[in-house]
Protein backbone atom coordinates (compact mmCIF):
# COMPACT_ATOMS: atom_id res chain seq x y z
CA UNK A 1 0.00 0.00 0.00
CA UNK A 2 2.80 2.42 0.92
CA UNK A 3 4.56 1.69 -2.38
CA UNK A 4 1.37 2.48 -4.31
CA UNK A 5 0.97 5.86 -2.55
CA UNK A 6 4.64 6.61 -3.15
CA UNK A 7 4.26 5.83 -6.89
CA UNK A 8 1.16 8.06 -7.16
CA UNK A 9 3.04 10.87 -5.41
CA UNK A 10 6.00 10.51 -7.81
CA UNK A 11 3.69 10.59 -10.85
CA UNK A 12 1.95 13.72 -9.53
CA UNK A 13 5.30 15.45 -8.98
CA UNK A 14 6.41 14.53 -12.50
CA UNK A 15 3.14 15.85 -13.97
CA UNK A 16 3.59 19.14 -12.09
CA UNK A 17 7.18 19.46 -13.31
CA UNK A 18 6.19 18.74 -16.92
CA UNK A 19 3.31 21.24 -16.82
CA UNK A 20 5.78 23.96 -15.80
CA UNK A 21 7.16 23.71 -19.34
CA UNK A 22 3.77 23.55 -21.08
CA UNK A 23 2.47 27.05 -20.62
CA UNK A 24 -0.51 28.73 -22.22
CA UNK A 25 0.06 31.81 -24.35
CA UNK A 26 0.13 35.04 -22.39
CA UNK A 27 -2.43 37.77 -22.97
CA UNK A 28 -0.06 40.58 -23.87
CA UNK A 29 -0.83 43.16 -26.55
CA UNK A 30 -0.18 46.85 -26.97
CA UNK A 31 -2.09 49.46 -25.01
CA UNK A 32 -3.49 50.90 -28.25
CA UNK A 33 -6.43 48.48 -28.24
CA UNK A 34 -7.53 49.73 -24.84
CA UNK A 35 -6.81 53.35 -25.72
CA UNK A 36 -9.31 53.24 -28.60
CA UNK A 37 -12.00 51.91 -26.21
CA UNK A 38 -11.23 54.62 -23.67
CA UNK A 39 -11.41 57.32 -26.33
CA UNK A 40 -14.58 55.97 -27.96
CA UNK A 41 -16.41 55.78 -24.63
CA UNK A 42 -15.14 59.12 -23.25
CA UNK A 43 -13.85 57.31 -20.19
CA UNK A 44 -13.47 59.58 -17.12
CA UNK A 45 -10.16 59.25 -15.21
CA UNK A 46 -11.75 57.74 -12.07
CA UNK A 47 -13.61 55.09 -14.09
CA UNK A 48 -10.45 54.36 -16.07
CA UNK A 49 -8.63 53.65 -12.80
CA UNK A 50 -11.39 51.29 -11.64
CA UNK A 51 -11.31 49.42 -14.96
CA UNK A 52 -7.51 49.17 -14.87
CA UNK A 53 -7.50 47.82 -11.32
CA UNK A 54 -10.49 45.48 -11.56
CA UNK A 55 -11.44 44.65 -15.14
CA UNK A 56 -8.75 44.94 -17.81
CA UNK A 57 -6.79 41.86 -16.68
CA UNK A 58 -9.61 39.55 -17.81
CA UNK A 59 -11.57 41.78 -20.21
CA UNK A 60 -8.86 43.09 -22.55
CA UNK A 61 -5.90 41.84 -24.54
CA UNK A 62 -3.55 43.11 -21.83
CA UNK A 63 -3.09 41.27 -18.54
CA UNK A 64 -0.81 42.14 -15.64
CA UNK A 65 0.60 38.84 -14.46
CA UNK A 66 1.44 38.46 -10.76
CA UNK A 67 4.29 36.19 -9.69
CA UNK A 68 2.04 33.22 -8.89
CA UNK A 69 0.92 33.10 -12.52
CA UNK A 70 4.24 31.45 -13.31
CA UNK A 71 3.27 28.38 -11.30
CA UNK A 72 1.36 25.59 -12.95
CA UNK A 73 -1.55 24.63 -12.67
CA UNK A 74 -2.49 28.19 -11.61
CA UNK A 75 -1.26 29.56 -14.93
CA UNK A 76 -3.63 27.25 -16.84
CA UNK A 77 -6.58 28.11 -14.63
CA UNK A 78 -5.97 31.85 -15.03
CA UNK A 79 -5.49 31.53 -18.80
CA UNK A 80 -8.88 29.82 -18.95
CA UNK A 81 -10.50 32.57 -16.84
CA UNK A 82 -9.00 35.28 -19.04
CA UNK A 83 -10.30 33.62 -22.21
CA UNK A 84 -13.75 33.28 -20.64
CA UNK A 85 -13.73 36.94 -19.62
CA UNK A 86 -12.73 38.09 -23.09
CA UNK A 87 -15.49 36.00 -24.65
CA UNK A 88 -18.10 37.89 -22.65
CA UNK A 89 -16.65 41.40 -22.89
CA UNK A 90 -13.35 42.49 -24.42
CA UNK A 91 -12.57 46.20 -24.41
CA UNK A 92 -9.76 45.57 -26.89
CA UNK A 93 -12.32 44.59 -29.53
CA UNK A 94 -14.83 47.35 -28.72
CA UNK A 95 -14.49 48.82 -32.21
CA UNK A 96 -15.66 45.55 -33.77
CA UNK A 97 -18.97 45.49 -31.86
CA UNK A 98 -22.12 46.84 -33.48
CA UNK A 99 -24.06 49.49 -31.54
CA UNK A 100 -26.56 46.78 -30.54
CA UNK A 101 -23.72 44.59 -29.21
CA UNK A 102 -22.17 47.53 -27.36
CA UNK A 103 -25.51 48.28 -25.72
CA UNK A 104 -25.89 44.63 -24.68
CA UNK A 105 -22.32 44.40 -23.34
CA UNK A 106 -22.84 47.51 -21.22
CA UNK A 107 -26.19 46.19 -19.95
CA UNK A 108 -24.46 42.94 -18.93
CA UNK A 109 -21.68 44.90 -17.23
CA UNK A 110 -24.26 46.80 -15.18
CA UNK A 111 -26.04 43.60 -14.23
CA UNK A 112 -22.83 41.77 -13.26
CA UNK A 113 -21.77 44.63 -10.98
CA UNK A 114 -25.22 45.14 -9.45
CA UNK A 115 -25.48 41.45 -8.57
CA UNK A 116 -21.84 41.38 -7.42
CA UNK A 117 -20.89 38.65 -9.90
CA UNK A 118 -17.84 40.61 -11.02
CA UNK A 119 -15.02 40.56 -10.36
CA UNK A 120 -14.87 36.81 -9.76
CA UNK A 121 -14.05 35.65 -6.23
CA UNK A 122 -10.69 34.06 -7.12
CA UNK A 123 -9.58 37.39 -8.62
CA UNK A 124 -10.60 39.30 -5.50
CA UNK A 125 -8.53 37.02 -3.26
CA UNK A 126 -5.37 38.69 -4.56
CA UNK A 127 -6.70 42.02 -5.86
CA UNK A 128 -9.45 42.90 -3.41
CA UNK A 129 -13.16 43.44 -3.81
CA UNK A 130 -14.75 46.10 -5.98
CA UNK A 131 -15.82 48.80 -3.53
CA UNK A 132 -19.41 50.01 -3.50
CA UNK A 133 -18.30 53.48 -4.59
CA UNK A 134 -16.29 52.07 -7.50
CA UNK A 135 -19.20 49.88 -8.51
CA UNK A 136 -21.51 52.91 -8.56
CA UNK A 137 -19.00 54.83 -10.71
CA UNK A 138 -18.85 51.99 -13.21
CA UNK A 139 -22.62 51.61 -13.32
CA UNK A 140 -23.19 55.35 -13.80
CA UNK A 141 -20.60 55.47 -16.59
CA UNK A 142 -22.05 52.36 -18.28
CA UNK A 143 -25.58 53.77 -18.18
CA UNK A 144 -24.41 57.08 -19.62
CA UNK A 145 -22.45 55.30 -22.35
CA UNK A 146 -25.46 53.11 -23.17
CA UNK A 147 -27.54 56.24 -23.71
CA UNK A 148 -24.92 57.63 -26.08
CA UNK A 149 -24.85 54.34 -28.00
CA UNK A 150 -28.66 54.27 -28.20
CA UNK A 151 -28.75 57.88 -29.37
CA UNK A 152 -26.14 57.16 -32.02
CA UNK A 153 -28.09 54.06 -33.08
CA UNK A 154 -31.37 55.99 -33.40
CA UNK A 155 -29.59 58.78 -35.28
CA UNK A 156 -28.26 56.27 -37.80
CA UNK A 157 -31.75 54.73 -38.14
CA UNK A 158 -33.23 58.18 -38.82
CA UNK A 159 -30.57 58.80 -41.45
CA UNK A 160 -31.40 55.47 -43.07
CA UNK A 161 -35.12 56.34 -43.08
CA UNK A 162 -34.41 59.72 -44.66
CA UNK A 163 -32.14 58.12 -47.24
CA UNK A 164 -34.73 55.46 -48.12
CA UNK A 165 -37.42 58.14 -48.47
CA UNK A 166 -35.23 60.06 -50.88
CA UNK A 167 -34.48 56.86 -52.79
CA UNK A 168 -38.17 55.87 -52.84
CA UNK A 169 -39.26 59.27 -54.13
CA UNK A 170 -36.45 59.24 -56.70
CA UNK A 171 -37.54 55.79 -57.90
CA UNK A 172 -41.15 57.02 -58.13
CA UNK A 173 -40.07 60.01 -60.23
CA UNK A 174 -37.97 57.78 -62.49
CA UNK A 175 -40.90 55.36 -62.86
CA UNK A 176 -43.21 58.21 -63.86
CA UNK A 177 -40.78 59.31 -66.59
CA UNK A 178 -40.76 55.87 -68.22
Amino acid sequence: MLTKIKNIFIVLILVLIITQFLRPEKNEASYDSIASFEEATSLPAEVKTVLQNNCYDCHSNITRYPWFMEVSPITHYMAYQIEEGKEHFNVSTWDTYTDKQKDRKLAELIEEIEYKKMPLKPYTWMHGELSGADGKKLIAWAKETREKVKTRKSDSLNTQKIDSTVIDSTISKVSLVY
